[in-house]
């Protein structure tokens, strides 16, 4: 067949010049909108290589989409390892998109079933930290059930970008070929912390009133996760210390296991004197006070009344600075019923004492963003006192505009 790309390659931007897009197609009735989707991705100079479910075979055929790719189609995996050679071989893909994907496709990918040539791929993806793209297509009453939505928090969790679907006519449609390009541009992989060493505190600490009772909070280290995902996928080596957490951290980062203020403390001076990280995001909620422990559980029968004394635990964070001068670092700060203007103020001081050079605060009193949330929205503050909003959006868009800022910041040093 005549390669008919060559025509329309570039001819609407130049974006996608030099990448290779793994269009993957499962078998939703909106399978028929792909060919447009590989158009669109070839007008912006991209090259596509599509991968077919037995099922989107049942709903179009694999000729239009070596004809819209101008590339041969991949229906079944062969002695090739297609789905190894285009995730990690010599003709590596940049991105792996699904579009359209059902429901059955992300239940089985959230739960590592792999029995198509669309799973095989992503599955291999996974392994190789390749960025992957799902772009929903299903009817509403499947999109809004419990299990699929907790699906697609897992699977967000573990760094895969999804392009929600439109809701009408009681189908959840999937989105517009442009909108799905924005998604595409959103995820190719950057590589501006190639060589860079990133540290990462996340979750919460615990600090023990009896052997088996403790104080804590409910942060769930889900925005430190989101910030090793990011990093990693950007060329970054990454070290997390974590408390107790309810989240997945990427498999390609040292982590360090803490339970308590003081530890955590110990660990991060440790490793910021020991190595040399250019970057270190404190976004861990440490308890603020520590109890004077007791050997043996508190009996209830003995103690029908029970006081604490707390004392306050080391601010980790003012002390980053010290042990690693160099390390640009990015604070974070908590707070509850604070105006925006309040916010900066206060984060503002709070940079100043640490001596960071940015500090990101949010209103964690709010049940739509902040701990154990998939979403936030914070106010980003520089040492100059200049602010911005990033309007709530998921962790993980949260941090691609964090990271961004970073590198925006490193780059200016140095030049």
């Amino acid at each position: 067949m005549a390669d008919q790309r060559r025509d329309i390659v570039g001819i609407e931007g130049t974006e996608l010049k030099g990448k290779k897009i793994i269009l993957a197609v499962t078998g939703s009735a909106s399978a028929y909108r792909a060919p447009d989707i590989a158009r669109l991705l070839i007008r912006h100079g991209g090259e596509v290589i599509a991968v077919m479910s037995d099922m989107a075979e049942q709903i179009i055929h694999p000729n239009l989409l070596e004809w819209a790719t101008g590339n041969s189609v991949v229906t079944k995996l062969t002695g090739k390892i297609e789905h190894i050679e285009y995730t990690t071989g010599e003709s590596k893909a940049d991105l792996l998109l699904i579009a359209p994907c059902t429901a059955n496709t992300v239940g089985k990918i959230a739960n590592g079933i792999d029995d198509t040539p669309v799973t095989s791929f992503v599955a291999s993806a996974l392994g190789a930290n390749q960025p992957i793209v799902i772009a929903l297509a299903m009817h509403a009453t499947m999109y809004e059930q419990p299990i699929v939505q907790g699906n697609i928090r897992r699977l967000t969790e573990l760094g895969i970008a999804f392009v929600e679907p439109t809701l009408e006519e009681g189908k959840a449609k999937l989105a517009s070929p442009e909108t799905i390009l924005r998604a595409v541009l959103d995820a190719m992989p950057r590589k501006d912390f190639q060589g860079r060493k990133v540290l990462i505190t996340a979750g919460p600490t615990i600090e023990n009133i009896d052997p088996i009772r403790i104080i804590t909070n409910p942060s769930s280290g889900k925005m430190g996760a989101a910030l090793a995902f990011e990093a990693i996928r950007r060329g970054a080596t990454v070290t997390i210390i974590h408390g107790p957490i309810t989240t997945t951290l990427p498999r390609q980062a040292r982590t360090i296991s803490i339970h308590t203020t003081n530890e955590m403390y110990n660990e991060t001076i440790k490793q910021l004197k020991s190595s040399n990280y250019d970057v270190v995001f404190a976004t861990a909620a440490p308890s603020d006070y520590s109890p004077k422990t007791v050997e043996k559980k508190i009996s209830t029968d003995e103690h029908r009344k029970l006081s604490l004394e707390l004392h306050a635990t080391q601010k980790i964070v003012d002390d980053i600075k010290k042990a690693s001068p160099n390390a640009f670092l990015v604070a974070f700060r908590a707070q509850v019923g604070l105006s925006r203007e309040e916010l900066v103020t206060d984060g503002y001081a709070r940079l100043k004492q640490a001596s960071a050079e940015l500090l990101a605060t949010n209103d964690v009193g709010r049940t739509d963003i902040g701990f154990g949330s998939d979403y936030n929205e914070v106010t980003l503050i520089n040492a100059k006192g200049e602010s911005r909003i990033i309007e709530r959006r998921t962790k993980r868009e949260i941090a691609k505009q964090l990271l961004d800022a970073v590198s925006d910041n490193l780059n200016r040093q140095n030049k």
